[in-house]
């Protein structure tokens, strides 16, 4: 039986394709499409998902959607009519989306897949959350917490999962949402929202949290472990201009410019910024206070998810934990899950934001609605497209770079290697694309983590990205223990996924300089089920003493990650890369 799943309309558009019950295939739209975040019907994703099942979209036996449109339709009918009259402008832009798209999406996927009625399922919003997690995780039982800005009318819920079950507990509603209050102080600092929400996380460890009681007058905790956000400071409710209000502005001041260079005493300001502006002075002090801000929500945001976690008695659940929704993207607080919660198992689904819904209402439909057992657990992301030698080497004869064919791998991973100990930064295209936000080492940028210089390196020749964002170490399994404060150990964890902010052990951080961030860092765990990537690293190992490298997704500001072997070479080309591991060819742009 094939089951194809389908998120798309809102952000991270996605397929995903069960064969009686195994995933075989999942991939966001955005990385075939290559619009960023691509919300649209995702038909590149959908056909991927059948090439690679092999399958005609007739063989399909269900097609099942993630959430339910018409009842998110009513929350923004209900939205408008108890803000009227500020609320006439939200329901005209509102209006155009769905009443052309949004509402007509049996009729869209019945036309784009030729398929009946009768095919197509429907799953709640938060529902195929918790089932993207707790249905891929490795647990028989668990409490489920999902987080994010909004599905139909929940923005969080906590659930139950017990054998091949599901049962939503309690849930909070719109407009109180830690996603979107955490959005709104995005906003507030200069970035989009559904983009920089990363980059506040990167910039909180720049900061002070001495602004805490300000944020905890936009959102306070109740004695249940829920929340609530004042009204008052926010305008998402009736607006779709700004999210937060004239009394948001008033609490916090002046917002942060976007086009504004962010640069504090702790960040330094890096040569690629050019020559140091005459108010130098002013600037820091004033990204200071932004950094602060940033601090205070962040810190905000991790006492109100880990005291709604304390809330659940973890021994009733083997104390094991699932997580899903935006907000279990936030890996500086699902580092911390474990010293301040009774939580000692965690999984999270590693396309936790909306792209993930596609996995979780197909597997809602096989195991809920089919009744069948439990049996699938995601131990990898490694879900779309790869690309033979063959296909690489059509590409490459477009171009007029230099390479090396290797027919052993081993040799070409030598000279990698020896290019990464002379500071060379690397592009690395090697099996199946990674599912999820995070490149795993497939589509990966690796660079040499004990050079000093190597983040604004990366920064300026690549990335094209502000100075204090992080980069993540890609460590062998079996020592990431030695060099940080985690021995999560077991057969899949998030260090997995890179879904954990964990500590640099002291006398580690003067070692590996390009990859510790204040002190922190976003682990990776490469296992030897990804032979490729562990050997590569175990390489350097053996040539550094260090058992990691310097990870960053294989793109460029602006773009997604790259998919195929033609958008390696476009950003081989347009980006201060040294050299390109496509495949078996080892590719160079020196003449």
């Amino acid at each position: 039986m094939y089951i194809l799943g389908i998120s798309a309309y809102f952000h991270d558009a996605s397929a995903a394709i069960f064969k009686d019950g195994d995933l075989i295939a999942a991939i966001e739209e955005e990385k075939l499409s290559r619009i960023k975040h691509d919300y649209g019907f995702p038909k590149h994703a959908i056909q991927y998902c059948l090439d690679e099942a092999k399958i005609e979209s007739s063989e399909i036996d269900f097609v099942v959607f993630y959430e339910k449109p018409f009842i998110k339709f009513e929350r923004i009918l209900k939205t408008v009519i108890w803000g009227f009259p500020k609320t006439f402008k939200l329901f005209q832009e509102s209006m155009k989306g769905w009443l052309f798209d949004k509402l007509w999406i049996t009729t869209t996927i019945q036309t784009e897949l030729n398929i009946p009625r009768n095919k197509i399922m429907f799953s709640n919003h938060h529902l195929s959350h918790a089932a993207s997690s707790y249905y891929c995780s490795p647990f028989d039982k668990s409490a489920i917490v999902t987080f994010d800005g909004v599905g139909e009318w929940a923005t969080t819920t906590i659930s139950e999962g017990n054998g091949s079950n599901i049962t939503m507990k309690k849930e909070i509603r719109f407009p109180h949402s830690l996603g979107l209050i955490y959005s709104v102080f995005t906003a507030f600092l200069g970035f989009e929202i559904n983009e920089g929400e990363y980059k506040v996380m990167g910039m909180a460890p720049y900061g002070n949290p001495i602004y805490t009681d300000k944020v905890r007058k936009v959102i306070s905790v109740n004695n249940d472990g829920s929340f609530s956000v004042n009204k008052n400071y926010i305008s998402y409710h009736y607006s779709t201009k700004s999210s937060y209000s004239k009394e948001f502005v008033k609490l916090f001041g002046e917002p942060r410019e976007s086009d504004k260079l962010f640069f504090t005493n702790k960040t330094g300001y890096p040569e690629y910024f050019g020559d140091k502006p005459d108010d130098y002075e002013k600037q820091v002090e004033s990204n200071q206070y932004y950094a602060d801000i940033a601090a205070s929500i962040q810190k905000v945001t991790e006492e109100i998810v880990i005291n709604l976690l304390n809330h659940i008695p973890a021994k009733d659940y083997d104390y094991n934990l699932c997580l899903a929704g935006g907000v279990a993207l936030n890996s500086v607080i699902n580092g911390k899950i474990k010293s301040k919660t009774d939580f000692k198992n965690i999984y999270i689904q590693p396309s936790a934001g909306d792209g993930g819904g596609a996995i979780g209402a197909a597997l809602t439909f096989i195991i809920d609605g089919q009744k069948n057992k439990k049996s699938f657990v995601m131990k990898h992301a490694y879900w779309g497209p790869e690309f033979s030698n063959d296909e690489i080497k059509n590409a490459i004869d477009k171009y007029k770079f230099k390479y090396i064919y290797f027919e052993d791998k081993n040799k070409m991973q030598d000279e990698i290697v020896n290019d990464l100990v002379s500071n060379k930064v690397i592009g690395l295209f090697q099996n199946r694309i990674e599912w999820g936000p995070r490149a795993l080492g497939n589509r990966s940028i690796i660079a040499n983590p004990t050079s000093p210089e190597m983040k604004d390196i990366v920064n300026a020749k690549i990335k094209f990205r502000e100075p204090y964002r992080p980069f993540a170490p890609s460590v062998l399994e079996d020592k990431i223990s030695t060099i940080f404060e985690d021995n999560d150990d077991k057969e899949v964890n998030n260090n997995d996924f890179m879904l954990n902010v964990v500590k640099v052990k002291k006398e580690y951080i003067p070692k590996i300089p390009a990859v510790s961030h204040m002190g922190t860092a976003r682990v990776q765990s490469v296992r030897k089920s990804n032979m490729d990537y562990y050997n590569l690293i175990k390489k350097f190992e053996n040539k550094t003493n260090i058992p990691l490298l310097l990870n960053t997704s294989f793109n460029v500001k602006g773009e997604p990650i790259v998919c195929s072997p033609e958008d390696a070479l476009n950003t081989f080309t347009i980006s201060g890369l040294d050299k390109l591991a496509l495949g078996n060819y080892y590719l160079t742009k020196e003449s």
